[in-house]
């Protein structure tokens, strides 16, 4: 029994992480896609005659209207793969995995069908359809993430690894790119996409739970294809101790009851309105929107930087999405470095009076402050208009995008209580949402008023990266100014 419980956990892994890779962030391939729709003209009408040079008017059309079409779509996905996370994370919460999954799965399957079957005469679908692409994806993830409790002291390494698996599936783009260059269609790819709701499906009903994957993980708990109620009696059993266990680990720094006083639960508004959440939303919101103004611009900044030729554009659009699919590469070692410094902690806090949100927190200081490091350096080759440059800023963007999601999860996990994840993770992403649609009105302005020249807009967005040092800053002071708290010396 504990043998075939090992597989079925090995195999929820792997699956997941495939699941994951081939479809949860495929939305972050939109350059290579975008590609494919200019070949197949969509919104090409949108293109206007360059009157400087009407001798080659075809190929030095002036499309800046069809490039704010194509924003404007990724803008409208992005926000919503963001926003809508609160109501999903709600969801997840309240119906648990099998009803989540199942909606997420009725989502992806409609985009997919309504991708397959539009054409450039219909192309106003796209407004629709990559959005409810983006929230089945991110539905996805979010009942994945779960998985790592399953593995005790490894959660961390496989919550970061299931993020960088979501970055990579931005590869899947790039490889319908590729098989329509080859003569494979845009509708046949996608119906391909359609038929694995068959494989989500399944893995639902045999793979996954029907309720939540409970931390810390009861004794002989069971699930999928060992249970048929997705919990056990001894997880029920559990329950009340593990909830106070937990209480206890997630309590704020400044709610730790004195001596002789009574530990009251708090709600989910008190941690929602804490300073802590304040501060993890400014950092995950201004790296955030530099991810995703970079992405969605890619095509048109090549495109200026090549100089409109084509086969360079193309070249380098698939360079970056292959340097994409490396993201579950990267991801796994922020992970293991958040793992191998709570379990460092941990051993020092049994030497002294330090508590468990402590350790947590101080796990977490490195990470942050490596991926805001990682944003800046991203930003600063990003902004220099050198074409060659770009293949070190592919380099730089999926390595912090990979750390960001990451340390975004495993912050969450860790310093707060986990029967409140759900609708965390959704808030979170949802305020941060209301940032990213700053990218919509940028590219514009970067194409009106300023000329195709984004080195002003730049400059002010790398001197806003500099703020998200504030929040690894704040972690740190916070752990120092607690009582018995692990020695500084990490």
């Amino acid at each position: 029994m504990a043998v075939q419980g090992l597989c079925l956990r090995v195999a929820t892994l792997l699956t997941g992480l495939l699941e994951c890779l081939g479809f949860a962030g495929i939305l972050f391939g939109w350059a290579s896609l975008v590609f494919v729709f200019k070949m197949e003209h969509y919104f090409e009408d949108l293109c206007e005659p360059n009157a400087e040079l009407m001798g080659n008017a075809t190929e030095q059309a002036d499309c800046r209207a069809q490039d704010e079409r194509f924003s404007l779509i990724f803008t409208l996905a992005t926000f919503i793969n963001n926003f809508m996370t609160f109501p999903t994370g709600y969801i997840f919460d309240r119906f648990k995995t099998t009803v989540a999954r199942l909606v997420a799965i009725f989502l992806y399957t409609s985009a997919t069908l309504t991708i397959a079957f539009t054409s450039a005469e219909s192309a106003l679908l796209l407004f629709l359809a990559m959005p409810m692409l983006t929230m089945g994806g991110i539905l996805f993830l979010i009942t994945n993430l779960q998985v790592g409790n399953l593995f005790g002291k490894h959660r961390s390494t496989i919550i970061t690894l299931y993020n960088g698996a979501f970055d990579s599936s931005s590869a899947v783009f790039l490889i319908i790119k590729l098989l329509y260059e080859q003569g494979i269609s845009l509708r046949a790819s996608f119906l391909f996409l359609s038929v694995c709701s068959a494989w989500h499906i399944g893995r639902t009903f045999f793979l996954m739970p029907r309720g939540h994957i409970p931390y810390p993980l009861p004794p002989n708990y069971h699930y999928g294809l060992c249970s048929g109620n997705g919990s056990t009696e001894e997880e029920k059993a559990d329950e009340p101790d593990k909830v106070e266990r937990r209480s206890k680990e997630h309590l704020s720094l400044d709610e730790i009851p004195g001596p002789g006083q009574q530990q009251t639960p708090h709600s989910f508004w008190r941690y929602a309105f804490s300073r802590r959440f304040a501060c993890h939303l400014v950092w995950l919101s201004v790296i955030q929107l530099w991810n995703y103004l970079f992405i969605g611009t890619l095509n048109s900044l090549l495109t200026n930087l090549a100089s409109g030729d084509r086969a360079l554009v193309s070249t380098y659009t698939n360079a970056f999405a292959i340097t994409q699919f490396f993201g579950v590469l990267c991801a796994p070692w922020n992970g293991l470095l958040m793992d191998w410094l709570k379990q460092k902690y941990q051993r020092e806090a049994g030497k002294t009076d330090s508590s468990a949100s402590v350790v947590a927190l101080y796990s977490m200081v490195p990470s942050l402050a490596l991926t805001s490091l990682l944003c800046l350096g991203f930003a600063l080759c990003a902004s220099v208009p050198v074409l060659s440059l770009q293949y070190l800023t592919f380099i730089l963007q999926v390595v912090s995008r990979s750390f960001l999601y990451g340390s975004n999860a495993a912050f969450l996990t860790l310093v707060f209580p986990s029967e409140h994840f759900g609708k965390l993770f959704g808030l979170v992403m949802a305020l941060s949402a209301i940032v990213s649609l700053l990218q919509f009105p940028i590219f514009t302005l970067i194409k009106g008023p300023l000329q195709n020249d984004p080195f002003a807009v730049n400059m002010t967005l790398v001197l806003i990266t500099l703020l998200t040092f504030i929040h690894p800053f704040l972690v740190y002071r916070e752990c120092q100014g607690q009582k018995g708290s692990p020695s500084a010396a990490a």
